[in-house]
């Protein structure tokens, strides 16, 4: 027997169904799935109440509704970011030695969406789908960089600054001297001040269509030396740019 929600499951095979373009009506759709008009009914109120559906008001027939595409829209935004994005992380594993991340923001965190790990036993890593705060670390940085300094004291008095090691900044005034500093390098660094022992650089592609991506690279402190990160900070500006012109003009 099959495990879940049966509605859940009857309201997903009105979906499939209804994806071949045509309308249909209750009762179509209810002897083609073998599901009870009354049950059937009550489903088709609600995905058509979440806009999953579109209900003819003339013919009173059914079809796949806005919420699907918009849903498929983001799908397609985050395939094409990543698409646009694999020869550069590789490019930038090689350079590095060190895990390469690709993550899109989605509300206040960001999400890992392809990782290139350090060829080596030890190494740091997370998964694809693992969820990350926007507001640590480097990401934070090169992410509170993109606005101005009033705009990022109002965002920091309701986030505050976490204190995570002993090396994060959590004075404002000093915070905003680093913020300016990532907005002159172009990326941010984050020198053991999200996770003791490791450190990271960080940086924003300006896509042209939502969601906002970010790029960065994580190693440990004993192999991810202050003069390999600077060394980084040229390739992963270019490749942020280039990235960005890409996915502007449809490459």
């Amino acid at each position: 027997m099959k495990k879940g929600i049966p509605s859940l499951r009857k309201g997903l095979r009105v979906l499939l169904l209804l994806s071949d373009g045509v309308e249909r009506g209750l009762s179509e759709i209810a002897r083609e799935l073998s599901i009870s008009k009354s049950t059937l009914y009550e489903i088709l109120c609600t995905l058509e109440g979440e806009e999953f559906l579109r209900r003819n008001q003339l013919t009173k027939k059914y079809t796949l509704g806005p919420r699907l595409f918009e849903l498929l829209g983001k799908w397609l935004n985050e395939f094409e970011i990543r698409r646009v994005s694999l020869k550069y992380l590789q490019q930038l594993h090689d350079l590095s030695g060190e895990t390469v991340f690709l993550g899109i923001v989605r509300g206040e965190r960001v999400i890992v969406i392809e990782v290139i790990e350090a060829d080596k036993d030890l190494k740091v890593t997370s998964r694809v789908g693992a969820r990350v705060p926007l507001y640590a670390g480097a990401l934070g940085k090169a992410y509170l960089a993109r606005f101005d300094d009033e705009t990022v004291r109002k965002i920091l008095s309701q986030k505050g600054l976490k204190a995570h090691t002993s090396r994060t900044i959590t004075d404002i005034e000093e915070y905003l001297k680093e913020l300016q500093r990532t907005r002159e390098e172009g990326v941010a660094i984050d020198d053991e001040e999200y996770i003791e022992g490791v450190r990271a650089i960080a940086g924003f592609v300006e896509t042209p269509f939502p969601p906002l991506a970010a790029i960065w690279i994580v190693g440990f402190s004993s192999s991810f030396t202050h003069s390999k990160i600077n060394a980084l900070v040229p390739p992963l500006k270019k490749a942020l740019k280039e990235i960005s012109l890409a996915l502007k003009n449809g490459l």
